[in-house]
């Protein structure tokens, strides 16, 4: 019941706190303070309210991110898993990646840079020979001689 209410209630909170009214808000209550100074003598009260209030809505919405971004993760983690679930060349040992250790993630991350690695250089080969074979076609359609090319 509670984790219910709190739920609907960091819902409803981050949907108007993201809002350009909230800033608005935000932004009003504090040119309405510092409008105020003057009248209280730039006192040691007039500073506190503020740094009181800010503190508070800090405080409280601090928990409201994190449950928020908690939430949003995990679904993002749960639509990858699905994914690499239902493809059919995907390994299905990255399905819940995020629960290991720091360790076995850098043995993970270190194969993928390695694949990479791999990829990369095929692929600059590719292009190299891909903008060969441009050239060669465009000399080709102009009727031109390529000139002869110095190897590196």
């Amino acid at each position: 019941m509670l984790s219910d209410f709190f739920y609907r209630f960091a819902r409803w909170t981050e949907r108007q706190t993201g809002k350009p009214g909230a800033f608005v808000l935000a932004l009003g209550t504090v040119i309405v303070w510092a409008i105020t100074g003057p009248m209280f003598h730039f006192s040691d009260t007039w500073q506190l309210v503020i740094n009181t209030g800010t503190t508070i809505v800090t405080f409280l919405m601090v928990f409201l991110i994190q449950n928020a971004q908690n939430r949003d993760t995990q679904a993002v983690q749960l639509k990858l898993d699905e994914l690499i679930r239902a493809t059919e060349a995907a390994r299905n040992g990255l399905i819940n990646l995020e629960e290991q250790s720091e360790k076995e993630l850098q043995k993970v991350k270190t194969g993928f840079e390695k694949i990479a690695a791999k990829t990369a250089d095929c692929l600059e080969s590719e292009i190299e020979r891909k903008v060969e074979q441009e050239v060669d076609e465009e000399f080709e359609e102009r009727g031109l001689r390529k000139p002869e090319r110095t190897q590196p």
